[in-house]
């Protein structure tokens, strides 16, 4: 769940900017080389910048447990970008990925739109391209709040 880490305070509008802040210095992003790069209510914009630690898979391409991340994140992030009064983060309900082609390059681009906004899910669609903007994974992600 995205406000059960300990020693945080719950989130909500007040206290969602430091998510933000330092997304792309938290330890599992920064290991992987995710970059925060545009967000705003119902969208964000999350790139992988690939160093020698991301993960590869056949034929050097990004791991497909690395573009999962990449693409739940990316979801939660357009998800908390619109963040209001009196919702209750849950988590990523669901998640469903399509993986298209290989995803190869130095960058690859993750963008994510929610699609409906209710009192208790959020449907997210998100769209991977490669660095020559070829499309490598399309995802569907459902959103959680508490009730």
């Amino acid at each position: 769940m995205a406000d059960q880490s300990p020693g945080l305070p719950p989130l909500t509008p007040a206290t969602i900017q430091p998510f933000f802040d330092n997304f792309s210095e938290m330890a599992f992003h920064k290991y992987l080389g995710m970059h925060l790069v545009e967000y705003r209510d119902g969208y964000a914009r999350v790139e992988l910048h690939r160093t020698e630690h991301t993960p590869t898979g056949i034929g050097g391409s990004v791991h497909g447990g690395a573009l999962a991340t990449l693409v739940d994140m990316t979801a939660v992030t357009s998800v908390l970008a619109g963040l209001r009064e009196g919702e209750h983060p849950a988590g990523t309900a669901d998640i469903q990925l399509t993986y298209l082609r290989q995803t190869k390059g130095e960058t690859v681009t993750c963008e994510a739109h929610v699609l409906k906004r209710g009192k208790q899910l959020a449907p997210v669609e998100v769209k991977v391209t490669d660095d020559e903007g070829r499309l490598c994974c399309s995802a569907r992600v459902l959103y959680a709040f508490r009730a």
